[in-house]
């Protein structure tokens, strides 16, 4: 590759803010899919090659992060509403969760979040149905997890077919 070539960078600087955005779904102290559609977006406008092929593979992602970011926060939603966990605990979580982040660095965002909502359910409704109800709030948070990173790979897997392809 000609690092000299403009087209060459922006597809190399695409690309790694692509990978970035996918790992940043996985780790969510990025903002995965919307760096990853930024990274097709920055292809699409800045690299050189056929506009149209890369308007398409634009539109395509911008339609897909848009559909995985309604997915994302309807379909678990749904999920607790079915099993009744209100959205306070799921905040109390993610407070918590937050702060465990800091104070050990990536397990900690998990065990905040368990901790938290497992302490609100333990309050709301007693020691034998607090874990249940935190069971299947682990479960619509990784529900939206895995929305976000399909959604970003099928993005990723998107913009290798434009490179093949544009």
């Amino acid at each position: 590759m000609d690092l000299s070539d403009t087209s060459a960078i922006i597809t190399l600087i695409s690309g790694l803010v692509i990978l970035t955005g996918v790992i940043g779904v996985i780790v969510p102290v990025l903002p995965g899919l919307l760096l990853t559609w930024s990274g097709v977006l920055l292809w699409a406008l800045l690299g050189g090659g056929s506009g149209s092929a890369r308007l398409l593979v634009a539109i395509i992602a911008t339609l897909i992060a848009g559909l995985g970011m309604v997915v994302k926060f309807v379909w678990p939603g749904k999920k607790l509403k079915e099993t009744g966990v209100p959205a306070s605990a799921v905040a109390v979580g993610g407070i918590l969760g937050l702060i465990g982040f800091f104070l050990v660095p990536f397990v900690g965002l998990v065990l905040g979040f368990v901790l938290g909502v497992w302490l609100m359910e333990l309050r709301r409704l007693g020691s034998e149905r607090a874990w249940p109800s935190t069971r299947s709030a682990i479960g619509a948070v990784g529900l939206s997890l895995l929305v976000e990173l399909a959604a970003a790979l099928l993005i990723a897997v998107l913009w290798l077919f434009g490179l093949a392809f544009a």
